[in-house]
């Protein structure tokens, strides 16, 4: 796959894409997925942009990344089983996506566009109810962004490792 680099039409925006156009996952990123410089030493290894995953291999890896508090990279392996999911579950990979994402926007310290992804991605996965496929427990997602949304909004959490995304959990015990 060729990767051009912010230029040519509608690519002045710095970001890499392919020779369509479309964004790619190029760039080095530190522990919060924020982009570093090219040629820097990411902290987290990236997802590549064509990573497929069983819903199970998605579910173990993205918990590994909470676990470890890589919030972002659990993020960009739920939405590689997003993308790849059957329409009935594409809106419960999406919510569990929108909650991860929420976390690293919490640990970035935008805690307003944190408050309202984690309670849209909570809206989202609640819906499937206690028979949500793959053994996911949306009860306790749903929970969990919500109980942060709310301390988000009373200033009760600290960004950065004040975020603990290992209290997320993807499956009941």
């Amino acid at each position: 796959m060729t990767t051009v680099t912010g230029d040519g039409p509608g690519r002045g925006d710095g970001r890499d894409r392919d020779v369509s156009g479309r964004a790619q996952n190029q760039r080095p990123r530190d522990k919060y997925g924020r982009p570093l410089p090219h040629g820097s030493e990411g902290e987290v290894e990236r997802v590549p942009d064509d990573a497929e995953f069983t819903a199970g291999e998605g579910l173990e890896e993205a918990q590994r990344m909470l676990d470890s508090g890589y919030a972002f990279t659990a993020h960009e392996v739920l939405e590689a089983v997003w993308k790849s999911s059957p329409e009935p579950e594409r809106e419960l990979w999406r919510g569990l996506a929108q909650t991860a994402v929420g976390v690293t926007h919490a640990q970035r310290g935008n805690t307003v566009g944190a408050a309202r992804l984690l309670r849209r991605g909570a809206d989202r996965v609640e819906v499937f109810g206690p028979n949500a496929p793959h053994g996911v427990d949306v009860a306790g997602v749903a929970a969990f962004a919500r109980a942060l949304a709310d301390d988000l909004d009373a200033g009760r959490a600290r960004p950065g490792d004040g975020i603990d995304p290992s209290g997320m959990r993807l499956r009941g015990a």
